[in-house]
């Protein structure tokens, strides 16, 4: 490492995810297996990825462990909440995303991760119908509750320190209300107040994270800390935040491949985008007032790669279209289909076709290890508020939109972005070369 400042990555490191489901124990037994030498833990970029730091003679590829200190996975320590009572092993196997050979060899350690109650409120998810639900006052019980469970967490492991990730389900959209949302003491006054329509569950979970000192990451396309007032509450704990929304089918193809057509000046006429899932998040998605909330997440995608006031002549009322289908025999294994309509010389129209045939919970468990490292890295280099440079793993990217801020939507554009945070970290100069 150069000359970075960020504190050591010192002691055992806990990540509490909400939601003990497919992502989530994917992600669990990928971590267990990789530690023990049973698996490679592909798709991450923490494990993987090589950044150059240096020009010239000084020029050299270095892994982020080398440039920065990242937490060892042989120091995390696994905990959840849930609305269904089963245990890491029975939740992996019920979810059929990896086979059991594959989990068996860390089912002791599975069982041991045993859910707690979760914070729940049906008319949120409405398709979900676990029982190992907490027994709430108000919305401000709930929150007390969520911050008693991460400080007995920290207590009975011997964590040092805590990430708390967002892997459960797509809550019903909350669109944000300047009344309740803009400013912290709002937000608090609403939650004493039991304000059940403006303040989500998931909410309650990033305030009592920020509070007891942990960054807080939406993997989900929810409001949850995309408002004002959480903003506030991050600047004020010194705790980092991140969202929204897990970037792993048809929105990755689509934040990679809409810059091809921008780059090479062709204009777009429509863009129809459909999925097929069969698992617990496609079922709550099945639910129209869930699947709002994605839709606005995926549809922003386009908006601000193919921008019409850039390029009037390319990119003036083109049709963007995004649907999701539930269809329970595919399970866990999602499939996207893509129908692009653009055109070229002189007008003359052209037709692009995608067929992503993905797993979800194989692609969403490396982004929820990068996003955990990440973001424990940026607390201990002092960086508060949101987290701009883990835009690169996220399907909606958070912006101060108060400002007129333009989320950057653009893969290439978001590496750079996060290559040159981890060069800063590491006391390296930021460069925009791409390489």
């Amino acid at each position: 490492m150069s000359n970075s400042t960020v504190k050591p990555a010192e002691g055992k490191l806990g990540v509490l995810v909400v939601g003990l489901g497919a992502v989530t124990t994917t992600f669990m037994t990928g971590v267990l297996m990789a530690r023990k030498g049973l698996a490679k833990p592909v798709g991450s970029m923490t494990q993987y990825d090589k950044i150059r730091v240096g020009k010239g003679a000084d020029k050299k590829y270095l892994k982020y462990n080398e440039i920065v200190p990242i937490a060892d996975l042989n120091d995390i320590v696994f905990g959840a909440w849930d609305v269904y009572p089963a245990n890491a092993y029975e939740s992996a196997i019920n979810c059929e995303v990896l086979k059991e050979k594959d989990i068996n060899p860390v089912k002791d350690e599975l069982i041991k991760i045993v859910p707690m109650k979760a914070a729940f409120d049906k008319n949120y998810a409405k398709r979900l119908d676990g029982d190992n639900v907490k027994d709430v006052k108000d919305r401000w019980d709930m929150t007390e509750q969520i911050r008693e469970d991460i400080r007995r967490f920290k207590k009975e492991n011997g964590v040092d320190r805590v990430v708390v990730l967002w892997a459960a389900s797509t809550e019903v959209y909350v669109p944000v209300d300047e009344k309740v949302h803009n400013t912290l003491a709002d937000l608090e006054a609403a939650m004493k107040a039991d304000d059940k329509e403006h303040i989500a569950p998931s909410m309650c979970y990033a305030y009592a994270a920020l509070k007891e000192g942990a960054p807080f990451i939406m993997g989900a396309p929810n409001t949850t800390v995309d408002i004002p007032a959480m903003w506030e509450l991050s600047e004020q704990t010194g705790m980092p935040i991140a969202g929204k929304d897990f970037k792993t089918g048809q929105t990755l193809v689509k934040s990679g491949f809409a810059p091809i057509i921008g780059t090479r000046c062709l204009g777009l006429s429509g863009w129809f985008s459909t999925n097929i899932l069969g698992n617990r998040d496609g079922l709550v998605l099945d639910e129209p007032a869930n699947f709002r909330t994605k839709e606005v997440s995926k549809l922003s995608t386009l908006e601000s790669i193919l921008v019409p006031e850039e390029q009037p002549d390319l990119y003036t009322d083109y049709y963007h279209k995004v649907r999701i289908n539930y269809y329970p025999p595919r399970n866990d294994n999602k499939e996207g289909w893509d129908n692009i309509d653009i055109f070229g010389w002189m007008g003359y129209p052209m037709q692009i076709k995608i067929n992503f045939l993905c797993r979800d919970s194989i692609l969403a468990a490396p982004l929820c290890l990068d996003l955990v490292l990440l973001s424990d890295l940026a607390a201990r280099a002092g960086r508060h508020g949101i987290q701009r440079f883990l835009s690169f793993f996220l399907k909606s990217p958070m912006h101060d939109y108060t400002k007129g801020e333009v989320p950057v939507n653009h893969l290439f554009q978001q590496y750079v972005m996060l290559k040159n945070a981890i060069r800063e970290m590491g006391g390296y100069e930021a460069d925009e070369e791409i390489d």
